[in-house]
């Protein structure tokens, strides 16, 4: 991709509009480029249509024109969510139009350091806890990306002084070609979003993008616990800071002693007794918190909490500058999110679980007698990987969505007696307000009712924040 100012004059089309959309057609307008931006939802449904107009920008709403993309396009610029099958994108592709997210455009724009962090589960909360990692050590933070900022108005935003904590999916990353973070994290990679990238190596293969221009002098930060990453980081090029649950480290920040391999089943020694530690280059051991007391509980907050410090590290943050933000956070809304307690049963909003390994993750976290809501979008998987889950911890289940009856059966087969199925019933609210009732009328006071969906939402939802939101006003109003 040539540098913003180069696209003066220059037809660029911008492919789906909401945030992101519209603020990188607003950025390509103002640096003189002939923008177009388009969306396939209706006129009405673009909120941001009138004030794009307004800078000279051409908006089509209402589908994709046959003419959208031409020989003389110089770039499309695409929402991530957009699959490449969508014929705008082919067109493009086969005229030899770039094609790119935005995240490649902010890359370009940032004047500070970037921090990029990918992963199937995990990204939000340890793209929280590392801003608020920095933010403690006076190091200035702006957090954006997948998370909810679009990254272009935070490139734009930021002072070369900063750092800009990027969280990024597989559909951002997929999109790039000369974004180059100064600290690029993978957490974990699990079998997820095969509707999107088709395989797992195209998957797997988006994710590495993230390390493709590194240099010998930036920092790959990633999980000496996952085979995918272990695999992945033997060819990157960047200084390796790994992390660790169940590894002793000569280098790199670990728990000690170590937990056993495999899902959180409470063997072992107590929390309390294990650390977490920071081996440095030099070899120096840094003793930094006891694990039971970081501020969210569960294993894999843990493995967030040994990214999260293990990227903090990298950006120049001091080893004992970790442990107060590290204790002190309370995670993030929709992962593992107390609700409250209503007539004796606690309720747990994890309606960004949106796929199973995080929800086998969440239900690990918490103590057995769960009753859990979930059930999505049908991305073709028949979600057996659940059934140790459902036998190990789980009571009862509701099933919701589109999966609603895959997910019965895995519960049958896991000797479930306890098992609702909620057909649709009015709209997709009403129904999750159902499934709620269904969930309240078996669980018995000292049980928590848990929304861990293992599915995304788009088959009842626009997202997983709604879907969430739903979950909570109807745990409020039994």
């Amino acid at each position: 991709m040539m540098r913003l100012d180069e696209y003066r004059g220059k037809p660029v089309v911008i492919l789906g509009l909401a945030r992101s959309g519209a603020a990188a057609a607003k950025l390509f307008r103002a640096a003189g480029a002939v923008v177009t931006a388009n969306d396939r939802k209706d006129r009405s449904e673009c909120p941001e249509a009138d004030e794009l107009e307004a800078l000279g920008i051409t908006v089509v709403c209402g589908g994709h024109p046959d003419g959208l993309v031409n020989e003389e396009t110089a770039l499309l610029v695409k929402n991530p969510g957009i699959p490449y099958t969508a014929e705008p994108v082919r067109k493009a592709l086969r005229l030899g139009v770039e094609v790119v997210t935005e995240v490649e455009v902010a890359g370009q724009l940032s004047p500070a350091p970037i921090i990029g962090i990918t992963g199937s589960n995990g990204k939000t909360t340890t793209t929280t806890w590392t801003g608020e990692l920095l933010k403690a050590a006076g190091l200035k933070p702006v957090v954006a990306g997948n998370i909810g900022r679009p990254l272009c108005d935070a490139a734009r935003e930021i002072g070369p002084d900063g750092w800009l904590v990027v969280e990024l999916s597989s559909f951002q990353l997929k999109g790039t070609s000369a974004f180059h973070p100064r600290v690029a994290c993978l957490l974990n990679v699990a079998e997820t979003h095969l509707d999107y990238h088709g395989t797992m190596q195209d998957y797997i293969a988006s994710k590495a993008k993230l390390f493709a221009n590194q240099t010998e002098e930036d920092v790959a930060v990633w999980n000496a616990d996952d085979p995918v990453c272990r695999e992945l980081a033997a060819e990157f090029r960047a200084r390796s800071l790994p992390f660790s649950l169940s590894r002793r480290l000569e280098c790199g920040v670990a728990v000690e002693p170590p937990f056993p391999p495999g899902l959180p089943d409470g063997s072992g020694l107590d929390e309390a007794e294990r650390w977490i530690v920071y081996r440095d280059p030099a070899g120096a051991e840094h003793r930094i918190l006891p694990v039971g007391r970081l501020g969210i509980p569960g294993r894999h907050n843990a493995a967030n909490a040994l990214a999260a410090a293990a990227v903090a590290l990298a950006a120049g943050v001091r080893p004992e500058q970790l442990a107060g933000p590290l204790e002190s956070f309370r995670g993030v809304e929709h992962r593992l999110e107390r609700v409250g307690s209503f007539r004796g049963v606690h309720y747990v909003n994890d309606s960004k679980a949106t796929n199973p390994a995080a929800t086998a993750m969440s239900v690990y976290a918490l103590p057995p007698g769960l009753v859990l809501i979930a059930g999505g979008l049908d991305r073709g998987s028949d979600y057996m990987e659940l059934l140790p889950v459902f036998r190990d911890r789980v009571k009862a289940v509701v099933a919701v969505g589109q999966t609603r009856e895959k997910i019965r059966k895995v519960a049958e087969a896991a000797g479930l007696s306890a098992v609702k199925v909620v057909e649709p019933v009015g709209d997709a609210e009403e129904t999750l307000k159902q499934a709620v009732r269904e969930a309240a009328a078996l669980a018995q006071p000292g049980d928590t009712v848990l929304l861990s969906p293992a599915c995304a939402s788009w088959d009842m939802f626009p997202s997983y924040e709604v879907r969430g939101r739903i979950f909570k006003q109807s745990a409020h109003t039994l």
